[in-house]
This record gives structure tokens, sequence and C-alpha cells, in this order.
């Protein structure tokens, strides 16, 4: 059981050393890839990281992509850098694991996607929560007509690593991380999710954005560890800490979304709520094993079992029953997913560049809405 594992000797470079780099490290030698070698931020970095790694340091873009042991290239860098990247490796016949967002505007991620589609190689984006074993169970009942026709698609994406005003990260510049950061971060995923899962596609959206701290440190900590040690000058903030939005789809189903990186003891909860004619489903990423599922008549809560229910969740339940899984796995089988698809393997639910131009356009459309204050197609 599980995702298939990638044959022995698959070269692997990963572009970018931090928290993500290195959970794209793990999931790729679980899956089987020979790690051949790193670029970080620097060459000294690079260097330090490859030490670490036991793998070759690159000091460019051009090294790695000149070395034929390299069949796939994970971009892992910050999101100005996510279109020259990929764009370069898939020009030189590499597949391609690119982070979200694909660009920091709508046009980089429509040439991605494009360069993509005419390479004949690969190319997948992490929208890694569809790996969890009971969002595939979800899905599966929906597919089958379990909940009926939808009413009502809801939730929420909070965190609160920005909360403090010391808090920063390369992510608040918008020159880095582009004109969107919370709903661009963490409410792409939500939108993601929801979609697949549901069977709907947002097209239209009202948004509203808010800054809740005007000012933050200049000198930028990592990435989702709270505020750093810094000093010194600060720097007007010019990308949202929450987004509240209305969003109806091609069906004409309302929903619903709030998101923030300044809930107060919230740490990664992505929590949706799918309410049908039926019955309604309910998933909370922060409590991972387990679904609500409600009708009249009822509710029930089924928790993943690898002995039982659809076989999706069936393969992506890794651990016995009553052993938790959670982000890892469903990251490591998303990187697995993407080298059987590069062997030829068409696992279901692999999201690709398609899927990130889709984002991309959701995010578009949030900043639209949010200048003219005004419901706007996506």
């Amino acid at each position: 059981m599980g995702p298939e594992r990638a044959p022995s000797g698959r070269g692997v470079a990963i572009l970018g050393a931090g928290m993500i780099g290195e959970v794209h490290r793990r999931a790729a030698i679980l899956a089987g890839a020979d790690l051949v070698g790193v670029l970080a931020s620097s060459p000294q970095r690079s260097r330090q990281v490859a030490s670490g790694w036991s793998v070759r340091a690159y000091q460019d873009l051009a090294e790695v992509l000149a070395d034929e042991r390299v069949d796939v290239v994970h971009v892992c860098t910050p999101n100005a850098t996510h279109a020259p990247f990929a764009e370069a490796a898939l020009r030189a016949g590499k597949h391609v694991i690119c982070e979200k967002p694909l660009g920091v505007s709508l046009a980089e991620a429509e040439r991605m996607a494009v360069a993509a589609a005419g390479s004949g190689r690969v190319a997948a984006v992490p929208f890694v929560y569809r790996y969890h074993p009971v969002v595939r169970e979800i899905r599966a009942r929906r597919q089958a007509g379990e909940f009926g026709d939808w009413n009502l698609l809801h939730g929420s994406y909070l965190q609160d690593w920005m909360l403090s005003p010391d808090a920063s990260s390369w992510r608040v510049d918008p020159g880095l991380g582009g004109p969107s950061r919370a709903f661009a971060d963490i409410g792409s995923h939500w939108c993601d999710l929801v979609q697949w899962v549901s069977g709907e596609e947002f097209t239209d959206v009202l948004a509203e954005l808010s800054i809740a701290v005007p000012t933050r440190p200049a000198t930028a900590g990592p990435s989702f560890t709270g505020p750093a040690a810094v000093s010194g000058d600060r720097v007007e903030v010019r990308t949202e800490d929450s987004a509240a939005l209305l969003l109806r789809t091609a069906g004409g189903v309302l929903g619903t979304a709030t998101i923030s990186q300044v809930a107060a003891g919230r740490k990664n909860r992505l929590w949706f709520e799918l309410d049908g004619t039926l019955g309604s489903a309910v998933f909370d990423q922060e409590n991972p094993e387990r679904i609500w599922l409600g009708g009249t008549d009822g509710n029930r809560i089924l928790v993943r079992d690898p002995e039982h229910g659809s076989p999706e969740q069936r393969r992506l339940s890794t651990l016995p029953a009553g052993h938790a899984q959670g982000y890892a796995q469903c990251f490591e089988a998303f990187v697995a997913d993407a080298y059987a698809a590069i062997d030829g393997g068409s696992p279901e639910g692999l999201p690709t560049f398609d899927d990130g131009l889709r984002s991309a356009r959701l995010v578009d459309a949030v900043l639209r809405s949010a200048h003219n204050r005004s419901w706007t197609k996506v």
C-alpha cells in the first residue's frame, strides 16, 4: 500500500535550503531518489548545507542545469525566483516540482503553465493537503453522491506566526513574495483543497484585505518562527495579514473563507465544512486523522483506517489506524506521486502547473476585488 516509490538513481537537485527545502529533501529520499546537490542563497550557504546533506554544493543555477545526473529540480526558493528558475529547468529538459505560487504575477504563472505544457516534462505544485487520506475519503463520498448537491462551502485557514509586531520574513516584501501574502501563501491552499474535494470551481469573488501590523523589522527572520531577534529600521507592510472572502462557484454555490496569519493560538488550522442537501463534511488539518460527517438523523466521526473506506484513503494510509499521520506524510506521498508520474503513471489528484495557474488567477482576482471593492470574475 501507499504511494509508488521512484526507482533508485533518479537524480534530484534542490534549490533553496530553508524549512521547506528540508521537507522536499526528506520526501525525495523517502521516494527513492538520489539527492545529487543543493543550491542555497549563497555559495557559502550552499557549501554549509551540502556538507550536512552529504551532497554537491552548486555555485549557481547554470551548474545545476548542466549536471546530467539531475533529472528533477525542486524549486523551494522565495516566490520571485520561482518563474525564472522553473522555466530555466524546463528548458533544460528537467522535470520540476515548484513551490507555490508559480509566480508573483498572473502573467508569470500563465507563462510557466505554457512552458510546462510544451516541455513534455512533469511540472507539479505542492498542494499537499490533498494527500490527507481522510480528505480523499470525503472526495470519494462526494463522487458517490453521498452529500447531494452543495448548499454552502465555508471555512478558514488561520495561523499566528505573524502576530508579533517584531515578526517578519521575506514574504512580507512584495518584491520577494509578491503583492499578496496571507491569501497567496495559505488561502491558495484552502481554495485548492475545497475546489478539488467539492468538485466546484470558484468563478467570482468579493474580497477584503487587512494589515494588522503597519510596520515590521526590515531584517527578516525565518518563516513560521515568530519574532526574530532584530534591531534597526522598520519598513511599511504592504501585504495583507488577513483576508475575508465571499465566493461563488460556476454552479452557483456560495462560499466563504477567512484567512489570517495573525490569529493567536492558531498554528496551521486549515478547516472547511461542505454542506450538501443530503449531508455535510468537515475536515480540520490540525486534527487530520478524522472527519465529521453530518446528517439530519445524526452525526458521525470517521477515523482514518487503511482497512476501510475508499481506495485512495487506503492507498495513502501508510500507518496503521491509531498511529497518527500528518503533514509530513502528505508531502512524502505528493513527491512519490510526482515521481510516479515522471515514470509514466497517472496518480489521482497530482497537482500540476495547471492547478498552480488556477490558484494564480484566484490570487489576482482577490487583489482586484479588494482594490475595486466589488464582485470580481476569476
